[in-house]
């Protein structure tokens, strides 16, 4: 199973101010959608290539395991890895934790290889970018405004939510943050099952080189290949 197909839910952020007599609660206001995009789309192009370490857990409501059947103590697991991005188009998704599983995009091609089952699935790159949560870091800023509805629910912190036009797409929606130097630290993705994605990046290095090796993949001998 594809564990980027995942999808987000929005974060509100409120400062809160005490007062002897009460509570209140303000919140910023959010940035119009041009502005939000024009944001985004600036901080990803100050991005050429990334590396990271990663960690991956989901949670799913009790009425989304009810209804589709889906494993608790599956979604209770954090999946550790490492992921290597670079414009346009490719990616490197390393699992070491605790299974093994590689996603591979060399730009045209997405394989997603599980040592386990001796499996590995190969799968043309969609040109809509809404399908695959890893191409927002490594793909073109122009099929991303394409593809998304972009807002800033903050106009002075830098992170986002967005909604992929294509009703059809693997997520309803997507919210990335970043840090300092461009460098994302967390993405949060909600789908239509229930699930809720936090993928949380540390140890990020930004614009640093990455040997063109690490986004050519070739299945092991042996290895049973699946088109889609």
């Amino acid at each position: 199973m594809n564990l980027l197909a995942k999808t987000l839910s929005a974060m509100a952020v409120g400062a809160i101010s005490l007062t002897p007599l009460m509570v209140t609660t303000t919140y910023a206001a959010p940035a119009t959608e041009q502005v939000a995009t024009q944001n985004l789309v600036k901080q990803l192009s100050a991005i050429q290539s990334l590396t990271a370490n990663f960690e991956q857990s989901t949670k799913t409501s009790g009425k989304a395991n009810q209804n589709k059947g889906l494993s608790a103590q599956h979604m209770n697991q954090t999946f550790k890895g490492v992921m290597q991005v670079e414009r346009p188009g490719k990616f490197s998704w390393q699992i070491n934790s605790p299974v093994k599983q590689t996603i591979v995009s060399t730009g045209r091609t997405v394989w997603i290889y599980d040592p386990d089952l001796q499996q590995a699935i190969r799968q043309n790159l969609d040109e809509q970018v809404a399908n695959t949560p890893a191409l927002l870091l490594s793909g073109n800023t122009t099929q991303i405004q394409q593809a998304y509805r972009i807002s800033q629910p903050d106009k002075t912190k830098t992170y986002y939510t967005l909604y992929p036009k294509d009703k059809e797409g693997a997520f309803q929606s997507l919210t990335i943050s970043f840090g300092a130097k461009n460098a994302p630290t967390l993405m949060i993705l909600q789908d239509s099952l229930g699930q809720t994605t936090h993928v949380r990046f540390n140890n990020v290095k930004v614009n640093a080189k990455i040997p063109a090796s690490t986004f050519n993949f070739t299945p092991p001998k042996g290895t049973d290949i699946i088109e889609q």
